[in-house]
């Protein structure tokens, strides 16, 4: 006799809530980062059209692979960390280009 596995996680609405809100925050960093510190620089010509589109791709990669974290906690800390150290290293660049 088989074990009959559970049909949902119970951790899968952390898991969602670090996808949609921790992944946008973290795709906007990045984001901010090529617009800073890409190409041209900041003030380099049709960059921004570039920057506002690459923003979802970012954004639905690290929302995908959310679901691999062993738990929503994990992924919630993480994605924290991630953040914490994109927005540093973002006024970073910021503040030695600019």
């Amino acid at each position: 006799m088989s074990a009959k596995p559970d049909a949902i996680r119970p951790d899968w609405w952390s898991k969602t809530f670090a996808g949609a809100v921790l992944g946008a925050a973290l795709a906007l960093a990045l984001a901010g980062l090529f617009a800073w510190a890409g190409p041209g620089g900041i003030n380099a010509r049709e960059k921004a059209q570039f920057v506002m589109w690459i923003m979802a791709p970012l954004w639905m990669a690290v929302f995908s692979t959310v679901y691999l974290f062993r738990s929503g906690l994990r992924a919630v800390l993480w994605l924290s960390g991630a953040n914490v150290a994109a927005y540093s290293l973002l006024f970073y660049v910021r503040s030695t280009l600019g």
